[in-house]
């Protein structure tokens, strides 16, 4: 035994082999060998307990160089905040599963060694602002990062698709996706800026600036003037590659919704009956159960159902 050996035994020490692991292993996208290098960009992802911002329940970062996920991190946080139903619905986080988790402001300063000085990810301006509700309610001043939309950036790589949601961006680019998952929404959004780049030529320097954030937003058909659906406000679900139903939907008169709030009359499904895990998962179908469930006049049909029922109109 050496001195050093037998000094800490002394001390009460144990030798590295003899420690339990302070986390569990978990796949690293780098060998365990090779050093992270210092991420080109991070993304986060929020989820919140209910419709304040600042009801931060699960957040997931994950920094991506050289077009590829060099680390990720994920934790469920607890909100000191009433979870709505809707909420749990979404995301199936609730108050047991963030029972004796950390608060926003103990978190603080890991999020601030992730997050600040970086170029920073978000799909949407709703992270962006739930970290600055976050941090106002806590007295913290917010973290200081370079932030990059990548609704924004995916609009430009990929204009002529219908809709640049998460869901439908993960399927259009084959990305394996559990929506409404902090850390899954996070890497998909970093996966399709990655994609982007790849695609338009531009990197992330050029996405921060600011010439090509003139894209233009896609228009959703305009509605006919007369038709079997006029007065109706319609959502859809449906493939990004379907631009047909949309048109059709506008050519009988109703106006097509970017989501389903509460003037929606009706969401349709490109799909059949029973709809899928997926489909019932989403956030315009769970909403649309919400305002159905709450006597509000809104109908959930399916396309060939609508169909029927403009052709039933029509011929009366």
């Amino acid at each position: 035994m050496t001195t050093l050996q037998d000094l800490a035994r002394r001390c009460g020490l144990k030798p590295a082999s003899a420690l339990d692991p302070l986390v569990e292993p978990r796949a690293s996208p780098l060998p365990f060998s090779a050093p992270i290098p210092a991420p080109d960009f991070v993304v986060i992802d929020v989820e919140t307990a209910c419709n304040r911002a600042s009801s931060i329940c699960q957040i997931g970062i994950v920094g991506f160089a050289g077009g590829r996920e060099v680390f990720a991190y994920e934790t469920l946080v607890d909100p000191e905040d009433a979870f709505s139903p809707f909420n749990i619905r979404l995301h199936g986080i609730g108050p047991d599963r963030v029972a004796g988790q950390p608060s926003f402001p103990r978190l603080y300063d890991t999020l601030r060694e992730h997050l600040a000085g970086r170029v920073t990810v978000a799909h949407s301006n709703f992270d962006h602002g739930a970290l600055t509700a976050a941090c106002r309610l806590a007295g913290l001043p917010m973290i200081r990062s370079r932030w990059l939309d990548s609704v924004k950036v995916a609009r430009h790589a990929w204009p002529d698709l219908p809709t640049h949601r998460l869901n439908a961006l993960a399927s259009h680019l084959e990305l394996e996706h559990k929506h409404h998952d902090a850390l899954s929404d996070a890497r998909v959004a970093g996966w399709v800026v990655v994609r982007a780049m790849e695609k338009t030529g531009l990197d992330i320097a050029g996405y921060l600036a600011a010439p090509w954030r003139g894209t233009p937003r896609p228009r959703r058909p305009k509605p006919a003037a007369q038709g079997p659906l006029a007065g109706e406000r319609v959502a859809i679900i449906t493939s990004p590659h379907n631009t047909e139903l949309p048109t059709e939907i506008a050519a009988a008169g109703a106006r097509i919704m970017a989501s389903v709030g509460q003037t929606t009359t009706m969401l349709v499904v490109a799909g059949t009956r029973p709809f899928s895990s997926g489909v019932r998962a989403t956030a315009s179908f769970l909403k649309a159960e919400a305002i159905a469930a709450e006597g509000g006049p809104i109908s959930i049909l399916t396309a060939d159902e609508l169909r029927d029922r403009i052709a039933t109109a029509a011929s009366t």
